[in-house]
C-alpha cells in the first residue's frame, strides 16, 4: 500500500544555543557552520567580562492525544450514506461486494461480537443459492449492522483516499546480469517486540530490532541491506530484473513474479526492518526534482530513468526494507492483514486503530485524477505503514498495469462510513 518534525526544530535551537555558549567562553570554539550564523568571533571574547550563557527557554511538549480504540467513529443515520441507497444517481452494485464480505467472515465468525452477523450472512448466502441481489444485501447490512461516519481527530469528515496494487514483475530462481536484484525472506535474527505485551496503552506499537550481546539494537537499514556484502545473504528468495520495480513492490506489499517458462510466482509481505518509512516522493519534491503534482509513481519512475545515478542515493534516503514470502498458488488475490485473499476493487487498507480490521466500509470518493463518483461498499482487510488516521484509506485496484495506473494516479479526497453488528461494544 505520500514541515519538519519538532525533533528537527529543536536540534536547530541546541545548535545556537551551543554557538552562542561557545562565544561566551573563550575555552570552546563553536561550529563554523554556527558561528557564521550567530556571527561571533569566539578569539576576541578573552579580552570581554564572561557573560551568562544565553539558554533558550525550554518549550513544553504538548501531551500525547490518547484516543480509544476506534474513538474518532461516530454514530450516524443509514441515508447519511452517500450512494448507499438504491435510488441514488451513482448507487454501488452491493452484489459485487458480497464475496468480499464473505472472505471477512471467514476471520471474524470466530469473534463473538461478529458471529452473529456472519451466521446471518451464511444464511442468505444459502438462500439465494450463494447469489443474493443488491437489494437483499443492502436489507442484510441495515437489519444485523449500525453505521458509524470516520472522523479525523480535529472532527473533519473527509480525508486521503489513495490507491494500491499489486504489480507484476520479471524475475528468475537463479541470479544472473539479466536479473540481478534480489527479494528477501525474512532474516531469522529479526526480533520483533509487541509492545503492549508489557504496556497495555502502546496497543498497535511494536519495534524491531536484532540482539548484539545482550541488547536489542536497530535492524539493518536499506542502504546496510542493498549491498554486495549484504549482512542477508543467503535469504534470496528470487531474483527481480528492475531495481525501481523492487522498490515499488515493496511500497505495495504484494506482488506476481513472472518466470521466462511462463511459471508465476505470488508474493507477499512478511516483514519490516523496523525502520520508519520515507517517502522518496516527498523528498523529491522538497529538493525541487518533481511538483507535488507529478510526484506518483509514474512520475517517479519517470524521473529515475532519467536520473539513473542519482536513485540509489534517493532509495537510502528511505531506512524501511521489506521482506517477503511466497504465498500459494491459485489464490483470487494477495493476502492482506485481515489473513484472508483480498478481491480486487473491493478492499481497502485502513489504520486499524480507527476502523476495526474486517469491517465493511462505505467509501465515497471519486476515481483517480477526476471528478467522476466512486462509491463502494468495501471491506477493511488490509493495513499499511503510511495509512493512519480516522478518515484514510489505501483502495485496491488489483494487479498488472492498468491497476498500477489507477493506483499511481488516486489522491482523492473521499468520505468513509463503517458497519458494525449490533452487538458490538466499544472499549472505553
Amino acid at each position: 500500500m505520500f514541515a519538519i518534525n519538532p525533533p528537527y526544530r529543536f536540534s536547530l535551537v541546541l545548535l545556537i544555543s551551543a554557538g552562542l555558549f561557545a562565544c561566551a567562553n573563550p575555552l570552546l570554539k563553536a561550529p563554523a557552520t554556527v558561528s557564521n550564523k550567530v556571527d561571533c568571533v569566539c578569539d576576541k571574547v578573552a579580552d570581554k567580562p564572561t557573560e551568562k550563557p544565553v539558554i533558550p527557554p525550554e518549550v513544553a511538549k504538548p501531551a500525547e492525544l490518547k484516543i480509544a480504540d476506534y474513538g474518532l467513529l461516530k454514530p450516524a443515520e443509514w441515508d447519511e450514506v452517500d450512494g448507499l441507497s438504491a435510488n441514488h444517481s451513482a448507487a454501488d452494485n452491493l452484489t459485487l461486494a458480497w464475496p468480499a464480505w464473505l472472505q471477512s467472515c471467514t476471520a471474524l465468525v470466530k469473534k463473538p461480537m461478529w458471529k452473529n452477523a456472519c451466521d446471518a450472512a451464511n444464511s442468505l448466502n444459502l438462500q439465494t443459492n450463494n447469489n443474493p441481489d443488491s437489494d437483499s444485501v443492502r436489507a442484510y447490512f441495515k437489519q444485523n449492522f449500525s453505521v458509524y461516519k470516520t472522523t479525523n481527530v480535529d472532527g473533519a469528515d473527509s480525508g486521503l483516499i489513495t490507491g494500491y496494487y499489486q504489480p507484476i514483475l520479471k524475475g528468475s530462481r537463479i541470479k544472473s546480469a539479466k536479473y540481478p536484484y534480489p527479494l528477501y525472506t525474512t532474516p531469522p535474527d529479526l526480533i520483533t517486540v509487541e509492545l503492549d505485551g508489557l504496556f497495555p496503552e502502546l496497543k498497535y506499537k511494536r519495534v524491531r530490532g536484532r540482539v548484539v550481546g545482550n541488547k536489542l539494537v536497530p535492524y539493518f537499514n536499506r542502504a546496510e541491506i542493498e549491498t554486495d556484502n549484504s549482512p542477508i545473504k543467503g535469504r534470496e528468495m528470487v531474483y527481480i530484473d528492475n531495481i525501481v520495480d523492487v522498490f515499488f513492490l515493496q511500497i505495495q506489499g504484494s506482488g506476481v513474479v513472472q518466470f521466462e517458462n511462463g511459471e508465476q510466482l505470488m508474493v507477499g509481505y512478511a516483514d519490516q526492518n523496523g525502520h520508519s518509512y520515507n517517502s522518496v516522493g516527498r523528498l523529491l519534491i522538497e529538493r525541487g526534482e518533481l511538483t507535488s503534482a507529478n510526484a506518483s509513481m509514474a512520475g517517479i519512475k519517470n524521473w529515475v530513468k532519467n536520473n539513473p545515478l542519482k536513485f540509489r542515493e534517493l532509495l537510502n534516503n528511505n531506512p524501511s526494507f521489506v521482506f517477503f514470502r511466497e504465498l500459494p498458488n491459485g489464490l483470487p488475490g494477495p493476502i492482506g492483514a485481515l489473513g484472508v485473499p483480498i478481491l480486487a476493487e473491493r478492499v481497502v487498507a485502513v489504520d486499524p486503530k480507527f476502523v476495526p480490521l474486517g469491517a465493511p466500509v462505505f467509501l465515497s470518493t471519486t476515481q483517480p485524477n477526476n471528478n467522476k463518483p466512486l462509491k463502494r461498499l468495501m471491506m477493511a482487510q488490509d493495513t499499511g505503514g503510511a495509512i493512519k488516521g480516522g478518515v484514510r484509506a489505501d483502495f485496491f485496484w488489483g494487479a498488472g498495469a492498468e491497476a498500477g495506473a489507477k493506483a499511481g494516479a488516486m489522491k482523492q479526497s473521499g468520505k468513509i462510513w463503517v458497519l458494525l453488528p449490533k452487538e458490538f461494544v466499544f472499549k472505553n
